[in-house]
C-alpha cells in the first residue's frame, strides 16, 4: 500500500467518524428538543410544565388555590418551575448518555449548560 492510499483511506475514516458524530448531535438535538419538564405541588392545585429551554410552557391552577395568599402562590409557582427545569436538566443529561455521550466534548457542554442553568433545587420535598 503506497502513502497516498494510506493517506486515502485514513481520510476516508476521518470523514465517517465526522459524520457519525454530527449524525449524533442532530439526534441529540432533535430529542432535547421534544423534551418538557414538569411538576405538581403535593395537593395537586398547582401545576407547571416547562420546554426544553426551561422556559414556562404551562401552568395549571386550581380554584381552590385561591384560599393561599398571592405571595405564597408566587413562592410556590416559583418552586415548582425550578423544579421543573431540573427535571428537565436530568432528562437532556440521559438523552445525552443515550446519543453523543456523556464523557464526549459535546455531551460534557450541554450537561454543563443545562446543569448551569437549572441547577439542582433540593426542593423535591415540596412538590411531585
Amino acid at each position: 500500500m503506497s502513502d497516498v492510499d494510506a493517506a486515502e483511506e485514513w481520510l476516508d475514516s476521518w470523514v465517517a467518524s465526522v459524520d457519525e458524530r454530527a449524525a449524533t448531535a442532530v439526534e441529540l438535538s432533535r430529542r432535547v428538543a421534544a423534551l418538557t419538564g414538569e411538576s405538581r405541588s403535593r395537593d395537586g392545585l398547582l401545576g407547571v410544565t416547562v420546554g426544553s429551554a426551561g422556559q414556562l410552557t404551562a401552568l395549571h391552577i386550581d380554584d381552590r388555590a385561591r384560599q393561599r395568599t398571592g405571595s405564597e402562590l408566587s413562592r410556590e409557582i416559583m418552586a415548582l418551575v425550578r423544579r421543573a427545569q431540573e427535571r428537565l436538566s436530568s432528562q437532556v443529561a440521559d438523552q445525552v448518555r443515550e446519543t453523543v455521550g456523556a464523557d464526549t466534548e459535546t455531551g460534557r457542554a450541554v450537561i454543563h449548560s443545562y446543569a448551569e442553568r437549572f441547577p439542582e433545587t433540593g426542593e423535591d420535598d415540596h412538590a411531585r
